[in-house]
């Protein structure tokens, strides 16, 4: 475990801490928007503003980590982020509290992107599946400590925000003094999505829906749970449970992807989800303390450490120079899922009442499980399945792409 996490344990600890503050601006700015009677169309538009930014960010972070390396790229989008939530609680402005989630969105997915294309730099195909759950069950846990921190003092206040502004500036301190091996210099950071998709299919397909799925439960689980119940306890206890059981299973998910291959753990998670989505779909009529616990943490289970396995799928088949390039494509995808998810699932909200959002959810597991039978069907082999000597021009390499490993080959094909 040690020698797994250890090249990047100074970066999950930055990331414990970032994550913390993001955590808090989420629910915090919200709620304050709420006190101070901004209207329901401009709390959306902050929303939306926030997936502008991290658009924006997915498309021009690689540019940015070419041209001054990961370090610099974490240090700087860490001030920025740090400047925004003091801006918020200073100057309380709809306008310009879109302007800030914007900026926020960019510099969040920038962080993004420096911190998963370092995770993949310092990660080989045998552990990249731990390393990335690790790394994603920080985030959840983290996250969730950060909107809990919301109780210590009244969001009309400053202190919140002073609270959140000095968490995301402490984050860049274990990066800055670490003495971990820097990642290297993309050769290229364009975001690519036609080679994204060469790389892997089903891979960027997974991100995708991954995102369409989350992106719905964040936006819609509260709706949902309001329909069905009257308890705002049993509402609040269903996302708890979603976020504890996907926090729970991050691990165990992502070794087991390590060990038995990851298109095996990824057919099976999204088979589960599309079982477990029809199952609240069907027993949306007769929730207790129980049916909701339970519900809330299977989904949460298999429907949030979906995007980790899914990198770590994707990664496999890429080369080493193009994880910053890979890193920003599945982010943009994940991020366009999850603004266009909770649409679609607003819109199957309104056709089939609350039960609907799930029943979106059991559609986009069920046709990924469909678009992964028909990968398989075509005999494409994930990569740790196909282990082959390597030369020793390749053994500094943490993975070399299968495109590079079939020309070494026929290279020394030629040469016999």
């Amino acid at each position: 475990m040690r020698k797994t996490l250890g090249p990047v344990i100074a970066l999950l600890t930055s990331v414990a801490i970032l994550l913390t503050g993001h955590g808090l601006q989420t629910t915090l700015l919200p709620m304050r928007a709420s006190l101070e009677h901004f209207p329901t169309l401009a709390i959306g538009t902050m929303g939306a503003f926030y997936f502008v930014g991290f658009t924006i960010g997915c498309l021009k972070g690689g540019e940015l980590i070419k041209r001054v390396g990961h370090i610099r790229v974490f240090l700087a989008m860490a001030a920025l982020a740090s400047a925004a939530p003091l801006l918020h609680g200073l100057i309380v402005h709809p306008i310009l509290w879109a302007m800030l989630r914007m900026l926020s969105g960019f510099c969040f997915a920038a962080l993004y992107v420096v911190i998963e294309s370092w995770l993949n730099e310092q990660s080989t195909n045998e552990n990249r599946g731990t390393v990335f759950a690790t790394y994603v069950m920080i985030t959840l846990t983290v996250m969730a400590v950060g909107q809990m921190m919301n109780l210590l003092y009244d969001p009309r206040g400053l202190e919140l925000f002073l609270i959140a502004s000095v968490l995301v500036s402490i984050a860049a301190v274990p990066i800055a003094l670490s003495r971990s091996p820097v990642p290297a210099l993309p050769e290229s950071a364009s975001t690519d999505l036609r080679r994204l998709f060469r790389i892997s299919p089903f891979g960027s397909i997974a991100c995708f829906g991954s995102g369409l799925t989350t992106g719905s439960f964040w936006a819609l689980a509260p709706v949902f749970t309001a329909a069905v119940t009257d308890d705002v306890a049993l509402a609040a206890w269903f996302m708890s449970a979603a976020v504890i059981g996907g926090a729970l299973t991050q691990w165990p998910l992502g070794v087991l992807s390590d060990r038995a291959g990851r298109r095996i753990v990824l057919g099976l998670m999204c088979l589960a989800g599309t079982v477990i989505s029809a199952i609240v779909v069907f027993g949306a009529g007769q929730w207790t303390f129980t049916a909701i616990a339970i519900s809330g943490a299977a989904w949460g289970a298999v429907g949030f450490p979906l995007y980790s396995v899914a990198v770590a799928h994707t990664n496999d088949f890429a080369e080493p120079t193009e994880y910053v390039m890979v890193s920003a494509g599945l982010l943009l995808l994940y991020g366009v899922g999850a603004v266009i998810g909770p649409l679609m699932a607003a819109l199957c909200i309104d056709l089939f009442d609350a039960g609907g959002m799930f029943l979106f959810m059991a559609w986009i597991y069920g046709i990924l499980v469909l678009t992964l039978l028909y990968r398989t069907l075509r005999g494409r082999q994930p990569r740790e399945e196909q282990h082959v000597p390597f030369a020793d021009a390749l053994a500094a390499a943490a993975t070399v792409s299968r495109v590079y490993e079939e020309e070494v080959l026929q290279q020394d094909d030629e040469n016999q």
